[in-house]
């Protein structure tokens, strides 16, 4: 054959792309399994961080089956129903009408700390998803603990929601007016103003992350009043 030719040229090329093909599958495969056990470990992290519980990527699993003792999911009418709560999509979950939807409640108990009820969020923020998790008191009104993260927001603007200087100012808020009316958290701007009791101050300069956490804590949080309320 002559090795100067289109042909050889054409035949090698096709017989290396094949091989890194082959080989760049056979990695995927091989670290599929590893890559959601980091996913899983991840979001067990964040599920002890909203109930102040700090915990690496070694001992998130034992804490988390020590802390966390009952997971399953509700319907919009606040009614248990069958699911597993840790392998609830949102995304697609957000894609259903309300009444079809499943939504995922973790217990935590916390001994003289009480019962913790921790819900997940997801929204949209400047360039991408935002998500997160609230933990809420067993008045099932006043918040505990919050954390949230996102896909890629502004450093020092939008992504300022992953702090804890921000995400700490939620505890102690409540989601209930005096008349039992649901308000959810309001993330208010420069000069706007709203009940102390419901309100966090949004994050200077980053005006559409601050609208879209507002957005997703009302559109998630409100899906919960059945529940919030059957278990007050």
């Amino acid at each position: 054959m002559n090795r100067n030719g289109n042909t050889y040229t054409f035949i090698y090329a096709s017989v290396m792309v094949i091989i890194v093909a082959a080989i760049l599958s056979f990695t995927a495969i091989t670290l599929k399994p590893f890559q959601k056990r980091n996913v899983e470990v991840e979001k067990k992290k964040n599920i002890l961080s909203s109930v102040k519980i700090d915990a690496t990527a070694v001992d998130a699993e034992a804490i988390y089956a020590d802390k966390i003792t009952d997971t399953y999911v509700v319907n919009s009418k606040g009614e248990r129903v069958e699911g597993d709560a840790f392998k609830v999509d949102l995304k697609k979950e957000h894609a259903k009408p309300i009444e079809e939807q499943v939504l995922p409640v973790y217990e935590a108990n916390l001994g003289d700390a009480g019962t913790k009820y921790v819900v997940p969020l997801r929204g949209s923020g400047l360039w991408g998803p935002i998500w997160g998790y609230i933990a809420m008191n067993e008045d099932m009104n006043t918040v505990y603990g919050a954390i949230f993260d996102h896909q890629g927001e502004t450093p020092g603007l939008g992504a300022e929601i992953v702090t804890s200087a921000f995400q700490e100012v939620f505890q102690g808020k409540t989601l209930f007016n005096s008349n039992g009316e649901f308000v959810s958290l309001i993330v208010a701007k420069a000069g706007e103003t709203a009940p102390a009791e419901h309100k966090v101050d949004a994050i200077s300069g980053g005006t559409i992350t601050s609208k879209g956490l507002q957005e997703m804590l009302f559109n998630d949080l409100s899906s919960y009043v059945e529940f919030f309320n059957k278990k007050k």
